[in-house]
């Protein structure tokens, strides 16, 4: 998704709209793909997490000395 330069208010109304999405229209395999998706989504965002603590802790060390 290349959407790194729409301003945050708009991605994270596009959140809150895909949160509120009503899953009775979705069929067991849309239901199954999405789940998927999410979970893909949901690691993506902890290896990002956990890069951002690893550089930050870095940048500690750093100026520590």
């Amino acid at each position: 998704m290349d959407d790194d330069n729409e301003p945050r208010r708009q991605r994270a109304a596009s959140l809150s709209a895909f949160l509120k999405e009503d899953l009775s229209l979705l069929g067991i395999e849309e239901l199954q793909e999405r789940i998927t998706a999410l979970e893909g989504e949901i690691e993506r965002v902890r290896n990002f997490l956990d890069s951002k603590r690893g550089s930050r802790s870095e940048a500690e060390a750093l100026f520590k000395k």
